[in-house]
């Protein structure tokens, strides 16, 4: 049978690295595996796998800093965090340093495999999509290739952010509620926390409005309903 996606499962606890890899090739996944945070780049390098389960509190290299290596080298796999942290600064500065989602231990493993297939469905839907560039101002965003401008700038976005950006793009001037958008972008239930869109849009307010210093901002906040991408001419 052909495997749902590939995935690379990181985790220096040899029992939980063994209990993932095996419940996630049951539920019909191609795993594989790295022990520390240097194997795994080299494993995401030799793999090229669909996403990245990966461990945090790890010794000498933390899951923060390979998935910040990854980033910096280009590479856009989703990655997908294990961390015993559940403080919301702790689970933002993981979102921060380029993942895409986070899992608290202790974990259900019928949690982990729900956000595994939510994320993928994201990453597929996007690429699935048909050749369309969207536009507001000089912010381009290619559905096609996965590509984002700002004028001639390309910006470099996780896919998540991408696709938190695709979707208050295709509802420009419209205000989209956290509600709203945690449904269309992450797809399942965050029981009510709702600081990680607060997070993503400082992120790509980061990486877009902070970029135009001179221009009116694209992203905006209508306090108590929710955000918006608007345009100056708008």
């Amino acid at each position: 049978m052909t495997a749902e996606a590939k995935l690379l499962v990181v985790d220096d606890e040899f029992n939980i690295l063994e209990l993932l890899a095996t419940s996630l090739r049951f539920a019909g996944f191609e795993v594989v595996t790295a022990g520390n945070g240097r194997d795994a780049l080299e494993a995401a390098e030799r793999e090229q796998p669909d996403l990245i389960l990966l461990d945090v509190m790890m010794p000498g290299m933390d899951g923060f800093e390979v998935t910040r290596r990854l980033r910096d080298a280009g590479r856009t796999y989703p990655v997908l965090f294990l961390t015993a942290k559940d403080a919301v600064e702790d689970k933002v500065a993981g979102l921060g340093a380029g993942g895409d989602d986070y899992v608290t231990k202790p974990f259900s493993l019928d949690e982990v495999i729900a956000r595994i297939r939510a994320i993928l469905r994201r990453s597929r839907s996007a690429e699935g999509q048909d050749d369309a560039i969207l536009r507001v101002d000089d912010l381009s965003l290619n559905i096609d290739t996965h590509e984002v401008f700002l004028g001639e700038t390309e910006i470099d976005l996780s896919p998540t952010e991408f696709n938190l950006l695709h979707y208050l793009m295709l509802n420009a001037n419209r205000v989209l509620s956290k509600a709203q958008i945690l449904d269309h972008v992450w797809e399942y239930d965050f029981n009510g926390d709702s600081s990680i869109v607060e997070s993503y849009i400082s992120y790509l307010r980061r990486k877009i409005d902070a970029q135009r210093p001179d221009k009116e901002p694209l992203i905006h906040t209508k306090r108590g309903v929710g955000y918006m991408v608007r345009g100056s001419r708008a």
